[in-house]
């Protein structure tokens, strides 16, 4: 849970992960979305990486990434629970799910 905050404690990562809940995009189009250098959007690639929270298909030189709302949910549902917010956070979750498309 430390890794995925740490990744979202980054204005530039939450952006990130709000293009990719729209689709997947290769590096060099979320690159293009920001004023930042190669080298510092591919670290930041790997923070999200590390975390969890992007996957990376890479193909040639190409490399497309995309969200993984799974990981981000249970971090985050888990940070409630660990409030004690559990049972409206599991209602949430199985609601969550269902618009997600997974089974219950």
């Amino acid at each position: 849970m430390n890794q995925v905050f740490k990744a979202l404690s980054d204005p530039t990562r939450r952006r990130v992960l709000l293009l990719l809940r729209e689709r997947p995009m290769t590096a060099g189009e979320l690159a293009g979305e920001f004023r930042l250098s190669k080298p510092t959007m591919s670290a930041h690639f790997s923070v999200l990486r590390e975390a969890g929270l992007i996957d990376a298909d890479k193909r040639g030189t190409t490399i497309t990434y995309r969200i993984r709302l799974s990981v981000l949910e249970d971090a985050l549902l888990g940070f409630a629970e660990s409030f004690g917010i559990e049972s409206s956070v599991r209602r949430r979750r199985s609601a969550v799910r269902r618009l997600l498309g997974h089974k219950p």
